[in-house]
């Protein structure tokens, strides 16, 4: 690895910041003590800090020189209502929340970059370093984008990271294209007319109606999708009724769509409707369909992952940089500021959990695990990614 030496000698301060994000963990829009840490840590180095976008979301800029470049570079600040398991002196001091997900160390890797880039780094232009409320479902990136990030501070390009359990210790992984799929849910409610179990007849029943929904839903992926296009619908909910003599009056069932396109999304949404109405109708029952759209697919654009890929060979070595990823069905709302901006999003090998200290919990090191612990050997790594990205980016001509 080629890393920065200033940023290798600074590490144990930015563990110490990754250790007290981490101690001290804030759910989605309650990201107050982190947002004043990061404050603090920014003008301490002399960075320009603005804050309230998107509630509780930081944003610094740093800018030098005269030109006209700029470029972003996200972190997200939020934790996740688990009940830590860990028992190592780092723990959430918060019951029931937890860093679960490694936001705190990307809160860090972007601290320890704004650092060296104050202190140490000669460059022309213009870095915003954006630190994100709300990625676990509060769709933070877009509340901020809503408040004026991108007007207020405009860039060229904007680049992301998350650290990925599995992926061997600071690897690399990247791809063009889609990387991970847009989140969506349904719900379902079927009103029929209950009566006793025993006279089915007298009413309509909509557990009957349910299953036949259920059903049917399973042909969209298997008969409506092209083959080659990625989905998934699951039915993860079924409700109805509360005892076993009575037919009820109602039933809903609910779940989850993920799709790597917007053009999929739109033929599951028009065709669960149509199944679910139809459906209810041919058996005489109401219906009613709510479908939201939480995340849209995360989308990288060729250009800057190429230049993105490049820049991870020169940090951690070519063979260390998986350039065609598999992408994951999960989803990150990283995905609207692609939306809004070219850029990449890419994944940082957080291992395979050896790296936890004594007292972690039972269990894998995964991502949403209350045994869940971020790799700190990967803060120097991510620094310096950051610091060698966005200064040869400023580099680039148009």
């Amino acid at each position: 690895m080629r890393l920065i030496p200033e940023i290798e000698a600074a590490h144990g301060e930015i563990q110490t910041l990754r250790r007290t994000i981490h101690a001290h963990p804030e759910l989605r829009y309650e990201e107050t003590r982190t947002a004043d840490l990061v404050a603090a840590k920014l003008t301490e180095w002399g960075i320009e800090v603005h804050r309230g976008l998107g509630k509780t979301g930081v944003v610094g800029v740093l800018k030098r020189g005269h030109g006209t470049r700029s470029v972003g570079l996200r972190a997200d600040m939020d934790a996740l209502p688990i009940q830590e398991l860990n028992g190592f002196e780092h723990r959430s001091r918060n019951e029931g929340k937890m860093h679960a997900c490694g936001h705190d160390g990307h809160t860090a890797m972007l601290l320890g970059s704004a650092r060296y880039l104050a202190q140490h780094a000669e460059f022309d232009g213009t870095i915003v370093f954006i630190f994100q409320p709300a990625e676990e479902g509060g769709a933070g990136a877009q509340a901020m984008i809503d408040d004026g990030l991108f007007t207020r501070f405009p860039v060229d390009a904007v680049f992301g990271i998350h650290n990925w359990p599995g992926l061997p210790e600071g690897h690399f992984g990247v791809r063009e294209g889609p990387i991970m799929a847009s989140s969506n849910e349904f719900r379902i409610d079927i009103k029929g007319v209950g009566s006793h179990a025993a006279l089915p007849h007298n009413g309509r029943d909509p557990v009957f109606v349910a299953v036949q929904v259920a059903n049917g839903l399973q042909s969209i992926v298997t008969r409506n999708k092209k083959p080659l296009d990625t989905a998934v619908l699951s039915i993860t909910q079924i409700h109805a009724g509360d005892t076993v003599n009575v037919v009820p009056d109602d039933a809903w069932l609910a779940g989850t769509v993920r799709t790597f396109t917007t053009e999929t999304l739109d033929m599951i949404e028009t065709r669960l409707r149509k199944i679910a109405e139809s459906t209810a109708a041919a058996y005489d029952c109401g219906v009613t369909v709510s479908f939201h759209r939480n995340y849209p697919p995360t989308v990288n654009s060729a250009k800057e992952t190429q230049f993105a890929a490049r820049i991870m060979a020169e940090v951690v070595g070519p063979g260390n940089v998986e350039t065609n990823i598999e992408p994951t069905m999960g989803a990150e709302d990283f995905s609207f500021m692609l939306l809004a901006k070219p850029g990449c999003y890419a994944f940082l090998g957080n291992g395979d959990g050896g790296h936890r200290e004594a007292g972690h919990g039972a269990g894998p090191c995964m991502l949403h695990n209350a045994s869940y612990d971020f790799n700190d050997s990967l803060l120097p790594v991510g620094a310096t990614y950051w610091v060698r990205l966005a200064t040869q980016f400023l580099l680039q001509s148009e």
